[in-house]
């Protein structure tokens, strides 16, 4: 949509480039110069339908005026008849001497990524951001938006790149504060971001904050082994929980296990009842962790406060092929997934689950346009995640990312999709400096 636009522009501004050399009009310059039309009777055209398209004749001519602003590439401002001030210079002196809560009330306002490049402004800056008076300020402010993380190897040093939904532009994040292991990312919350790796033979957990580029190493699980893991942050709390949950090592079933920050240590709880998992995807809505289950068939939830699983009987729609669990705002999980066992048959769909009759109620399609740009094979892999009534949908093979919102019920590509290694991991994450590791 775009690009036609813009060529339909293009191709009106040579139009009316050349109907004016036609009319033979030209500026003292030496340009071409635009005449409005003239009817057949001889009179000029003076309506509004006859000036469409054309250039403002009003005394008050555009003006051109070259200007060098301050830090900035030279630029071209275009003005209509109005006055233009020159640059002010900004004093040093007085600027240098803001008052500490008025730098921070203004500081607190900047998107979070121009922040963290301001940081090499100055020693002032640097250490201000790391001051709790800054980030008492920040957290007083409404939430910069969803973010999407992505995490790569390139070929051995982490990259990552974070793309705003609000300003839909994308950011790149050094990431070589973490260790050389070989970690994968588990998932962001609350402005955290876990990982899970091995360092040499043993099984690792970290916790960081990009934004203030701190990490550290959480402490051993009672059975370290390699598990699935969720991270969930408690902002009012000032604390973060990692769940591990049940798996089967060797002959035995591991039980499932939290980790609390504020105690700084993993405790265990219930085994498991499911035999059988459908899928490794986790969802956590409602201080509950779902899970999708074969035997028996049907979700398995963890409850966080009570520390035990409980099955909910909820069968899945027929001929679904692949499915996740994505969480929603408040209590509501959506299952996303491909219906169809051929390829011009299939259509990708998304439900919600009624915790009161326990079955799933389809809510959303996507539209076979952007299901066919997504996924041109049948077999083709694709991840999704959600946050905040939002779901991410993206594409390895074709390097694409496609949001849906699900209480406005749109669709739309994500622009300059940064998904060009075929290793990169995605997830959603909200950007704050005020999230603490500890």
């Amino acid at each position: 949509m775009d690009g036609s636009a813009g060529e339909s522009s293009e191709s009106g501004s040579i139009v009316s480039s050349s109907q004016s050399s036609k009319n033979g009009a030209h500026d003292d310059d030496g340009c071409p110069r635009q005449v409005s039309p003239v009817r057949i009777d001889g009179s000029r055209n003076t309506s509004p339908m006859g000036r469409v398209g054309l250039r403002n004749t009003s005394p008050s001519r555009q003006k051109v005026i070259k200007t060098k602003p301050r830090g900035l590439d030279e630029e071209t401002i275009a003005t209509f008849g109005k006055v233009v001030h020159p640059d002010i210079q900004m004093e040093d002196s007085i600027w240098a001497m803001l008052p500490e809560d008025l730098l921070n009330e203004i500081l607190v306002r900047v998107p979070p990524f121009m922040i963290f490049r301001l940081r090499s402004v100055c020693k002032r800056w640097n250490s201000i951001l790391q001051d709790s008076s800054f980030l008492k300020f920040h957290s007083q402010v409404p939430s910069h938006g969803p973010c999407l993380l992505t995490f790569w190897k390139n070929p051995h040093t982490p990259q990552c790149s974070v793309f705003s939904l609000p300003l839909k532009a994308w950011y790149r994040i050094p990431f070589t504060f973490l260790p050389q292991w070989a970690f994968w990312l588990v998932g962001s919350s609350g402005g955290l971001v876990c990982f899970s790796g091995l360092d040499g033979l043993t099984f690792k957990t970290l916790v960081c904050n990009p934004l203030t580029q701190t990490w550290r190493t959480l402490p051993s699980m009672h059975y370290n082994q390699q598990r699935q893991l969720i991270m969930v942050v408690d902002r009012i709390d000032r604390s973060f929980k990692v769940i591990a949950t049940g798996d089967i090592y060797g002959d035995k079933s591991l039980p499932t296990e939290v980790y609390d920050s504020k105690l700084d240590r993993w405790s265990l709880h219930q085994i498991m009842p499911a035999v059988n998992l459908c899928s490794s995807k986790m969802a956590y809505c409602d201080s509950r962790l779902y899970l999708e289950a074969l035997s028996p068939l049907g979700l398995m939830m963890y409850r966080l406060d009570t520390g035990y699983w409980e099955h909910i009987p909820a069968k899945f729609p027929r001929s679904l092929l692949d499915g996740y669990l994505v969480a929603g705002t408040q209590k509501r999980l959506f299952l996303v997934g491909r219906i169809g066992l051929y390829s011009t048959l299939q259509s990708m769909r998304i439900w919600e689950l009624d915790h009161a009759k326990i079955t799933w109620v389809e809510i959303s399609r996507m539209p076979p346009k952007y299901f066919r740009a997504l996924l041109r094979l049948s077999a083709e892999r694709f991840e999704c995640f959600g946050q905040d009534n939002l779901i991410c949908f993206t594409s390895w093979n074709q390097g694409k990312g496609l949001l849906y919102d699900v209480d406005k019920k749109v669709w739309s590509w994500i622009a300059g999709c940064a998904l060009q290694s075929y290793n990169c991991q995605v997830c959603f994450y909200e950007p704050r400096f005020d999230a603490y590791i500890y």
